[in-house]
C-alpha cells in the first residue's frame, strides 16, 4: 500500500516545529451513540474524510492534520483482530490527500483497545494498562498501520499512539507505549511517533519515554479548563463566566504568565535536552465568548512561537473550529456554503 501512495504531491513540512493545523473528526467516534454521549456538536461518526478540508487548509497556509480515531471504526471488540478494509481505505485516502496538498497527516488512537479518556463512552471489555490481551490488539493495529504505510516518509506521516492517557501509572503507560513503538519499528524503523503526556490536573511529560528515538512529545492547550470548556456537559459543565485574564479564586488568576508556568515549563527540561514538543490539541468550545477566546488564543500562540512548538487546533469544522462552529456571537463569512470565522482564521495565520 505504501508504494502506491509515495509519488507526486506537494512537499509537507519536515520539522514538527513548523506544523500548524487542525484535528479532523470523521473517525473520532464509531457510532451515533458514541457521538451523542460526548457532544452532538463535535463532529462525525465513522465517515470518510473530506478532500476540501485538506485543500482549504493548504490554501490558507496550514500543513498538518491530526486524525483522532476510534479503533471501533475498523474493528468490533468481539472480533478485534479483523480490520474492516473499507474503513482502512478511507484512512488511505486521507493519507494520500495529505500527499497531494502538502499536509502532514498524523494518525492517532483517540479510543484505543481498552482505553478512552472519556468516561462517557461505554466501557471497554479490557483495560489497556493491565490486560495483556488489550496490549496485543494495540500492537497488532499499530503494526498493521506501520506495514501498510511503510516507505512513506515521516515528513508526511506520523503516528500518535494514544490520546491523553490517564488512570494509569507512568510505568504502565511506558510499557504500553514501548510495545506499540516496537510493533511500529519492526515494520518501519524510520516512522516518527508522537507521545502524549499524562492527562490530569496538568498535562505532564513522561520522562521515562524521553529516550525513544524519532519521537515528538505531545502536550495540550486546554488551560484553564473552566475557560476552554465553559458549559461543556462532557467536561462537568464549568459555569464560571470566562474572561481573559481569568480569576478563578482570591489568590489565583490565569493569565499569560500562568500559561507559561503550567503549560510550557513542564516540558522545558525535555526541550532543553533536545526533545521536540508539539501541541496536539487545543481550543475553546463555542460557549466561551468569542472575544475572550481570541485573546486567550493569542497569548498561547505567542508562547508556542517563542519556544518553537507547532500545534493543531481542535478542530477544523465543528464547535471548536474555524468553520461551522455555531457560535452565537460571531459574524460569519460564507465560505463555499460553510460559516467561516474569519477573525479566528486570520489570528491563526499570524503564527
Amino acid at each position: 500500500m505504501g508504494a502506491a501512495l509515495l509519488g507526486g504531491g506537494r512537499r509537507a513540512a519536515e520539522a514538527p516545529a513548523k506544523w500548524r493545523g487542525f484535528n479532523l473528526q470523521e473517525k473520532f467516534t464509531a457510532t451515533p451513540e458514541e457521538w451523542a454521549a460526548l457532544d452532538p456538536e463535535w463532529g462525525r461518526h465513522n465517515e470518510p474524510f473530506v478532500e476540501t478540508d485538506f485543500e482549504w487548509m493548504a490554501r490558507w497556509g496550514f500543513n498538518f492534520a491530526r486524525l483522532p480515531m476510534s479503533y471501533r471504526c475498523w474493528a468490533d471488540p468481539k472480533d478485534p483482530f479483523h480490520m474492516a478494509e473499507s474503513t482502512l481505505r478511507e484512512i488511505d485516502q486521507a493519507v494520500d490527500w495529505g500527499r497531494q496538498y502538502g499536509v502532514h497527516v498524523c494518525l492517532n488512537f483517540h479510543r484505543a483497545p481498552g482505553y478512552s479518556v472519556s468516561g462517557a463512552l461505554l466501557a471497554e471489555p479490557w483495560n489497556l494498562w493491565t490486560d495483556q490481551h488489550a496490549v496485543d490488539i494495540f500492537r497488532f493495529y499499530w503494526g498493521h498501520f506501520a506495514e501498510r504505510y511503510r516507505g512513506i516518509p515521516s515528513r508526511r506521516l506520523s503516528f500518535n499512539l494514544i490520546n491523553e492517557p490517564s488512570h494509569c501509572t507512568a510505568a504502565q503507560y511506558e510499557k504500553v507505549i514501548r510495545a506499540g513503538v516496537d510493533a511500529i519499528r519492526q515494520a518501519d524503523p524510520a516512522r516518527q511517533v508522537l507521545i502524549d503526556g499524562l492527562f490530569g490536573e496538568a498535562f505532564l511529560p513522561v520522562k521515562e519515554l524521553a529516550d525513544i528515538p524519532n519521537a515528538v512529545q505531545a502536550t495540550r492547550g486546554y488551560a484553564p479548563f473552566a475557560l476552554t470548556h465553559y458549559l461543556a456537559p462532557w467536561a462537568g459543565t464549568p459555569r464560571q463566566m470566562p474572561a481573559w485574564p481569568m480569576r478563578v479564586s482570591e489568590t489565583v488568576e490565569w493569565n499569560r504568565a500562568m500559561l507559561e508556568r503550567w503549560c510550557i515549563q513542564p516540558y522545558r527540561e525535555m526541550a532543553d535536552r533536545g526533545a521536540t514538543v508539539f501541541v496536539g490539541e487545543w481550543g475553546c468550545w463555542n460557549r466561551t465568548p468569542h472575544a475572550v477566546t481570541l485573546s486567550w488564543m493569542r497569548d498561547f500562540l505567542s508562547l508556542w512561537k517563542g519556544v518553537n512548538w507547532g500545534w493543531a487546533l481542535w478542530c477544523f469544522r465543528g464547535s471548536f473550529g474555524i468553520l461551522d462552529s455555531n457560535r452565537s456571537d460571531v459574524s460569519y463569512e460564507n465560505w463555499r456554503g460553510h460559516k467561516l470565522d474569519r477573525r479566528m482564521l486570520e489570528l491563526l495565520r499570524e503564527f
